[in-house]
Order: C-alpha cells, then sequence, then structure tokens
C-alpha cells in the first residue's frame, strides 16, 4: 500500500511539473475578465521613448508577480498621456485598494510588471499614482479613448503610470 502511494504521489507531482512546464512555454493568457498566468511573446529590450503607438490598443495583458512565484496576469485598458503610459484599475462593485483585485496587491508589493501588446512584451515597473494633477487629466484622457465607458466614479478608479 506504502509502494501505491508513493507512485502515486509521484505521478502526480510528475504531472504537476509537465503542467507548468507547459504553461511557462506556451502561457496561459487572461481572457476577459478571466486572469491568466505567463504571458509569452517578443521580448522589446530597447526602452519605450514613445508611448504613443499603444493607442490602436483597446486592452492590454499585465503580467504580475504573486508572493508565491507564478504570475497572475489580467487584461486592463491603457491610455498614453502627455508622453506617459498609464494603466487603469476600475472597482466598479466598490472594494478596498489595493486588496480586492490580485493584481493591485501584487503591484504594490512589487511592481514590475511585463506587459503585452500586439504580440510583444515590455518589462516595466509601475508606479501608483494618487495626485489629482495627474489623475484628472489621465482620466478624461482615458474618458476620451473608451467613449463608451462607464465610470464607476473618480474614487473607485485607480490609476499606474508605466516606468
Amino acid at each position: 500500500m506504502t509502494k501505491l502511494l508513493k507512485r502515486a504521489g509521484l505521478s502526480l507531482l510528475l504531472l504537476l511539473l509537465v503542467a507548468l512546464v507547459s504553461l511557462r512555454t506556451f502561457g496561459f493568457e487572461p481572457q476577459d475578465r478571466r486572469p491568466g498566468l505567463w504571458l509569452v511573446g517578443d521580448l522589446v529590450t530597447e526602452p519605450v521613448s514613445d508611448w504613443i503607438f499603444t493607442d490602436q490598443f483597446g486592452e492590454i495583458f499585465v503580467q504580475t508577480n504573486t508572493r508565491y512565484g507564478i504570475p497572475h496576469s489580467i487584461t486592463t485598458y491603457c491610455v498614453e498621456y502627455n508622453g506617459n503610459f498609464y494603466l487603469f484599475s476600475a472597482y466598479y462593485t466598490g472594494g478596498v485598494f489595493p486588496d480586492t483585485r490580485g493584481w493591485n496587491r501584487n503591484v504594490m508589493r512589487d511592481p514590475r510588471v511585463r506587459l503585452k501588446m500586439g504580440g510583444r512584451l515590455y518589462d516595466q515597473t509601475l508606479r501608483y499614482v494618487t495626485d489629482e494633477a495627474t489623475t484628472v487629466p489621465v482620466i478624461q484622457g482615458f474618458e476620451s479613448k473608451y467613449p463608451e465607458w462607464e465610470s464607476p466614479g473618480n474614487e473607485n478608479v485607480h490609476i499606474f503610470l508605466v516606468q
């Protein structure tokens, strides 16, 4: 009986290892509201000096770093404003920032992220923005880019600057 349990445990461990290696190799990207794991694509290594090209993307993927070492990725909206690039996290049903969203908790703990746009990956750092001199015009730029968007109110929209 002990041999059978050891074999079953070893088989389960091997299956888990193969699954993780496969997910790491082929990715498991988010879709709409369903989160994902690793993002795959062509890594851009040169710094981005002009984010205006992001205007062509409605949603982008963001991969964050969890405490347990397996990435967490999501889709989010973005906007370029005055040469800077911003990401949004809207709390439509309320909630406490950053606790209500896993990706927000991850970014506040470890601001290093991987962005995916059009098959290309960008390793970046995010900074949470709170000053109204920045947030108000960025939200207005966001509303211009996404006219169909229904805001949950500025107090429920959280903005990250891509650095």
